[in-house]
């Protein structure tokens, strides 16, 4: 079936392209994580994407897209990118990329258990059994442990993914009435200015060799960012969040890659159950109403 008939399955889409994209934008943080501030890291975030956003903005319409009067739910989502990006760049000093996704992933339970009494979506129950059937992927993944999941890091992380679904909401409501170009805009925006300030008093002179990495950081989150607004734009936050739960997949790859990190049999294991628990509500979305 046509893509243009089956919102959701777009908005599942633009969520694949998003974790690609925010998987190459990790590296780049994790990468620069032991040479600058957590706040400084996500300042950069922002301050590189803003040009790809502007250029891209006066391409497709002109600055009349950006015009708003819902100042405070987008001051809102500003702050929690804020406290998202600042909170994994933290975690991201300790942790690996694949352990970190692994607790980020209670984000899509928490998405959709919002999206419920907040958007008055209705999630059924076939729905729900996919989505706790990732999270104990997730589990495996973890092999519960305290010393693991109850550091300053893992901790971090959970901060992150709760900031991460409130976010999720927000750009759901905001999408029922703004253009993409003015939600990317005023998160990209307030992250850079707000990371800022707050980051201004512990400032670090970045280095001129940290350049193709800070390239790779413009680039890989401005698309990063335009794709997870058009999938939470177009579709129930309850269907595409799990999908964030493919950025495992990545997060292996770049560990074993860059920094040599292979996974145990446990966390593969773990990601087939995830994978599987994805491909299932693809199945679910492609099935004949």
């Amino acid at each position: 079936m046509n893509l243009a008939h089956r919102p959701n399955l777009r908005g599942i889409t633009f969520m694949l392209g998003a974790v690609v994209a925010f998987s190459l934008m990790d590296v780049c943080l994790k990468l620069l994580s032991p040479h600058y501030p957590p706040m400084q890291v996500a300042a950069l975030r922002g301050l590189t994407s803003l040009p790809l956003v502007l250029v891209w903005i006066m391409l497709t319409g002109g600055f009349r897209q950006i015009m708003t009067r819902h100042w405070r739910l987008h001051l809102l989502r500003g702050v929690l990118a804020v406290l998202m990006m600042s909170a994994f760049v933290f975690a991201l000093r300790d942790l690996p990329l694949a352990e970190a996704y692994s607790l980020f992933f209670v984000a899509p339970l928490l998405v959709t258990a919002l999206a419920v009494p907040l958007l008055g979506e209705r999630v059924g129950w076939r729905r729900w059994l996919a989505i706790l059937i990732g999270l104990c992927g997730v589990l495996v993944v973890l092999r519960p442990d305290t010393s693991r999941m109850f550091n300053l890091g893992s901790l971090a992380v959970l901060g992150a993914a709760i900031a991460y679904a409130f976010s999720a909401i927000t750009v759901r409501v905001l999408g029922r009435t703004e253009s993409t170009q003015g939600m990317v805009f005023w998160v990209v925006s307030l992250l850079s200015a707000i990371a800022t300030a707050a980051a201004w008093n512990e400032w670090v002179v970045v280095r001129f060799e940290h350049g193709p990495i800070l390239l790779g950081l413009a680039v890989s989150g401005a698309l990063g960012q335009y794709a997870i607004t058009e999938a939470f734009k177009h579709s129930d936050a309850s269907v595409v969040a799990p999908f964030d739960y493919s950025a495992l997949i990545w997060g292996i790859t770049f560990d074993a890659l860059i920094w040599h990190t292979e996974p145990d049999q446990m966390m593969l294991v773990g990601a087939a159950i995830i994978i599987a628990s994805g491909l299932y509500l693809i199945r679910g979305e492609n099935a004949p109403t």
